[in-house]
């Protein structure tokens, strides 16, 4: 309840201080009503707050203004709005849970432009209320896209008094001409019955007016009995059916080129993972189908600090020597195998699990290169051996699966040059 709520005269106005600039590495947080900039509180509140909704926010707050001054009323809560209190956090609230599916579709777009296009396409489509409140309190929106804003729904409301006063004088008009066809009617029957009375004292002489007498008479019937009003509301009953019916198609058109967009990105992340699987699956092949065995000698780890350097071993003549830290423990005999094959011999290090990291920089310093899986190694790892890489200037390639095809896949980009960390040379 707002029962604490200030009392402020109509057209009174509140100014809170301004809130204190965020720093540049703090994230931006969703802005409230009253930490935004004061002019768009008019617009805000006239246009997404139904006036029944703010006469009960006005009731529950005790508003200064008369309940029947709508515009009173108006003021007092822009007022409000420019700081935080009673009857603006009810404002916000009653706000955020109305229009809280257009705040959900608009929390989705991360960029400034993209906002900027769904607040066009809701224009487009005559939705601007719940939009327009989505788009001012969203945390990327820019100064200039509220801006944009401001400036049409200021437009927006001139057009729509112009249009108000062209349909005041459109029903003027339309109200003149439905006194001038009553009063044609009334005419139109009075000759009517004119005529049918002169038809029917001639219709003993004639037979033509006899006839002519009948036709009147239906006619004077259909008029008299209201046929025609009816048969007139029939067919507007028809045309409004028709349109809702236009309207229904309309709203699932826009449902399902929604649906469309979704499949469209799903379809687009499926590819994305069907690549990546081919290119370990390619990967995998070539290594299995590599003419060099592996021998016993690239089979074995390394599990002495300072013994399993590089540059100590008999065949650092003609083999690479990769560190490899993390991973699977269960496929390490299968890690070493593939390098095998390749002429590679394989270094591991658990990344810390039993193994201390201070051995670390001595394995990095023996070898030509580091593997290291980043969702199969701890971040304590993953830091000592991306730093002493590029303090050393060490090539280290961090690569995402733990699996036998992504080792595959991340050994065979290591021979072709690729890494997250370069040699010092290279970079």
């Amino acid at each position: 309840m707002c029962r604490n709520a200030e009392r402020l005269p109509p057209g009174a106005a509140v100014f809170a201080e301004p809130p204190a600039p965020l720093k540049p590495d703090t994230p931006r947080a969703r802005p409230r009503l009253w930490t935004l900039d004061p002019q768009h509180h008019c617009p805000i509140i006239g246009t997404c707050l139904p006036l029944a909704d703010l006469q009960r926010i006005a009731k529950r707050c005790h508003f200064a203004a008369r309940p029947d001054d709508d515009f009173a009323l108006h003021v007092e809560a822009v007022s409000h709005a420019r700081s935080r209190n009673p009857a603006s956090e009810a404002i916000q609230r009653h706000l955020d849970a109305r229009y809280r599916l257009a705040i959900a579709r608009f929390a989705r777009f991360k960029t400034d432009a993209e906002l900027r296009d769904e607040w066009h396409a809701s224009l487009a489509r005559g939705d601007v209320a719940g939009p327009l409140w989505a788009l001012c309190t969203h945390r990327m929106a820019s100064a200039e896209t509220l801006q944009a804003a401001y400036q049409r729904v200021h437009m927006l409301s001139h057009q729509v008094g112009a249009g108000l006063a062209a349909d005041t004088r459109r029903l003027a008009q339309l109200e003149k001409e439905n006194t001038e066809l009553r009063t044609g009617l009334k005419r139109e029957l009075t000759a009517l019955r004119r005529q049918l009375a002169a038809a029917e004292s001639a219709l003993g002489e004639r037979d033509a007016a006899r006839t002519e007498a009948a036709e009147l008479k239906k006619r004077l019937h259909r008029f008299e009995s209201g046929q025609v009003m009816v048969d007139l509301g029939r067919r507007l009953m028809s045309l409004q059916g028709a349109t809702e019916d236009l309207a229904t198609a309309t709203r699932r058109i826009y449902t399902l080129e929604s649906t469309l967009r979704d499949a469209h990105q799903e379809s687009i992340r499926i590819a994305a993972e069907r690549d990546t699987a081919l290119s370990e699956r390619n990967a995998l092949e070539a290594i299995l189908q590599a003419s060099l065995p592996a021998t016993d000698e690239a089979e074995t780890l390394c599990t002495r600090a300072g013994s399993d350097d590089c540059a100590g071993c008999p065949q650092a003549t003609t083999e690479r020597c990769i560190l490899y830290v993390g991973g699977r423990a269960a496929l390490i005999a299968q890690y070493r195998e593939l390098a095998g094959r390749l002429g590679i011999r394989l270094i591991h290090h658990d990344g810390g699990l039993e193994e201390s990291l201070s051995r670390l920089p001595d394995l990095i310093n023996g070898a030509d290169a580091v593997l290291c899986p980043t969702d199969h190694i701890s971040h304590n790892a993953y830091y000592h051996v991306k730093s002493h890489c590029k303090r050393i200037g060490r090539p280290c390639l961090f690569y995402k699966g733990g699996g036998v095809s992504s080792f595959a896949a991340a050994v065979a980009r290591v021979n072709r040059g690729e890494y997250s960390v370069a040699r010092q040379d290279e970079a």
